[in-house]
């Protein structure tokens, strides 16, 4: 039960990070961590429904925001049945200048480039969605699509910046809650020219929820698929997501 009110908590957290919620030009240092933590939310989905039909791309946004590349992103139709997307109309920041350097602190404020939800760079274009499965009614998975663009080695930069981040804060305690963060590159499928699957996993208590993430860069572009938040074993369908996404965007080029 404690768990399942925990993953329902930080369920609103997650849909807030994929929709902007808040404020899209607040810098990491100044959300907390757990308000940056990867979790779950109930799906708008059913996984004996009728396949929803897909979301049409708003033609405006906030600031940020890309109908050009939101029209790549994966679509109900790209995915297996029971999934629902929805497509996020205001990007939050990504974490600019801020690089990897030896004085880097383990603390709250470097969860959210530990575990993908921000990196490092500022992308030229970006467009989100969040994408949901109702599995049974006790047990739903959320999670989101990220793709970003740069007009120079940004994307390349942004992978070699996010291992290094792991390498030298694998674990961080958060000072708010209690909570503990593990983090670490594991091993996953290759996709495009470049790609990493990162291990994140929150322990609070006996409970532990985990949220992984699969980034792959594609020539100047990434594409992200990450689990907002699941009981260990729970990202059984982020591999066969982050295989639709790449083919979407690939098959959406110009």
């Amino acid at each position: 039960m404690l768990r399942m009110v925990l993953r329902r908590l930080v369920a609103v957290v997650a849909v807030c990070m994929v929709t902007a919620c808040g404020s899209s030009k607040a810098h990491t240092a100044d959300r907390s961590a757990d308000e940056t933590i990867p979790s779950t939310t109930q799906a708008t989905g059913s996984a004996t429904a009728t396949k929803p039909a897909s979301s049409a791309v708003p033609a405006t946004g906030g600031s940020g925001y890309s109908a050009t590349l939101s029209a790549r992103l994966v679509t109900t139709d790209t995915l297996p049945p029971g999934f629902a997307v929805k497509i996020a109309t205001v990007m939050p920041s990504d974490a600019g200048d801020q690089r990897p350097g030896v004085d880097v602190s383990c603390s709250n404020s470097m969860i959210p480039l530990l575990s993908a939800t921000r990196l490092t760079g500022t992308p030229s274009a970006m467009a989100a969605a969040t994408l949901s499965y109702d599995a049974d009614p006790d047990r739903f998975w959320v999670g989101t699509e990220v793709l970003r663009t740069y007009a120079d080695g940004g994307a390349r930069r942004a992978m070699t910046d996010l291992r290094t981040f792991i390498g030298r804060c694998p674990t961080v305690a958060s000072s708010r809650f209690g909570n503990r963060y593990r983090y670490a590159v594991a091993p996953g499928p290759q996709f495009g020219d470049d790609s990493i699957h990162v291990s994140c996993s929150m322990t609070s208590g006996s409970d532990t929820l985990e949220s992984d993430s699969i980034l792959v860069r594609i020539g100047t572009a990434l594409v992200v698929v990450q689990d907002t938040g699941s009981e260990p074993g729970g990202d059984k369908y982020l591999t066969q997501l982050a295989e639709a996404a790449v083919r979407r965007f690939q098959a959406t080029g110009s």
